[in-house]
């Protein structure tokens, strides 16, 4: 039975996500991916509008997205050639003006960026990790420590898909030549001069503003695991045998047994996972809070934090390494994560009326 009481107005929220216009002018609960998240919010007596967004018509979605009262958005850092550029600023008017925004941009900036793994690398998900805010820096650092540390993953703070991820590796007997492969699925090694490598990195100081140093972790063969959040609550987990930084078999990058497995979804409460669920609750979002200077309320209603295996420690259980957050665009997600995304934004605007309320 529903008990909760009803205001005169149900509340409106908007999920917004990439799309031509087309797709906007055909875009409906039940024809989108997200229809699990669109059934979850309208079960919780909030309506829901689908708000498909591209560059050419920014305006309409700034109009419609001040009729919301929330807006939850889906749209990856790096698409089709096309950023978020145009798209933030928008969001952050749109906060300004009337509803909350989840990821709001500037909380995207910094947890949602590859720089969080070196402001947050004391946690006890860190690992090896540097930071080179300047090319100069990058080119008066990295060849040593390339040399003296093994392979490194560079990795540029925005960016999805792989894109502008590389596992470097020194060759023996020369310090001119490195090998190199970028995780962009497709990629095939490469033995490059080091000094062209650099050069080829030099782009991500301009949108990204820096390139985040990684020592490789040996245990990616085993597995990537997503651990999914909503607000400070783990969701789920994704487990996936990923491909990427893997050299391809010889049969080729597209060859059936160079593709990654399919990742296998489980719910919160998945045996296999309770130690991760307890060192991120209990441990690691609080400590994430404070570092980043977080408040819950900020925190996106929907977020996935990936980590591979690190060292066993002496009991010869894992360890785990966090390797990149998305707060972006975080899809697919478990089956139970459309409820707890609707739990949260419940709580949202709980705590938006009582704030309107006491003002």
């Amino acid at each position: 039975m529903d008990t909760e009481p009803h205001t005169s107005r149900r509340s409106r929220i908007a999920i917004l996500w990439r799309g031509d216009a087309a797709a906007r002018q055909e875009a409906t609960a039940q024809n989108s991916r997200f229809v699990r998240v669109f059934e979850a919010l309208a079960a919780s007596g909030i309506e829901v509008f689908p708000v498909v967004f591209d560059e050419t018509f920014a305006d309409l979605v700034r109009d419609q997205l001040l009729t919301m009262d929330g807006v939850l958005v889906w749209v990856d850092p790096i698409h089709q050639g096309k950023t978020r550029a145009a798209l933030d600023p928008l969001l952050r008017e749109a906060a300004m003006k009337r509803p909350w925004v989840s990821a709001h941009p500037d909380i995207i900036l910094k947890m949602g960026v590859k720089d969080v793994l070196y402001r947050t690398r004391h946690l006890g998900w860190g690992a090896d990790t540097h930071r080179y805010a300047t090319v100069e820096a990058f080119r008066a650092e990295f060849p040593s420590r390339l040399r003296a540390a093994g392979p490194r993953v560079l990795k540029q703070n925005r960016g999805n898909g792989g894109q502008g991820v590389w596992k470097v590796e020194a060759l023996p007997k020369t310090d001119a030549t490195v090998r190199v492969l970028h995780a962009l699925r497709g990629s095939q090694p490469e033995e490059i001069p080091l000094e062209a490598f650099m050069a080829r990195c030099e782009p991500y100081f301009g949108w990204g503003g820096c390139i985040i140093d990684q020592a490789f972790q040996p245990r990616l063969p085993e597995g990537m695991i997503r651990c999914y959040v909503s607000g400070t609550k783990v969701a789920g987990f994704g487990h996936q045998l990923i491909k990427a930084l893997i050299p391809p078999p010889p049969e080729g990058p597209d060859s059936p047994q160079a593709q990654p497995g399919p990742r296998i979804m489980h719910g919160p409460d998945v045996a296999q996972f309770q130690t991760l669920r307890r060192l991120m609750e209990d441990e690691w979002i609080p400590q994430l809070m404070e570092t980043l200077t977080i408040d819950e309320a900020s925190l996106p209603v929907i977020w996935d934090a990936d980590f591979l295996y690190g060292p066993r420690d002496a009991d010869g259980a894992d360890t785990y390494v966090l390797c990149e957050i998305n707060a972006s665009s975080c899809f697919a997600i478990p089956d139970e994560a459309p409820a707890a995304i609707a739990r949260t934004v419940s709580d949202r605007i709980r705590r938006s009326m009582e704030s309107d309320a006491g003002r």
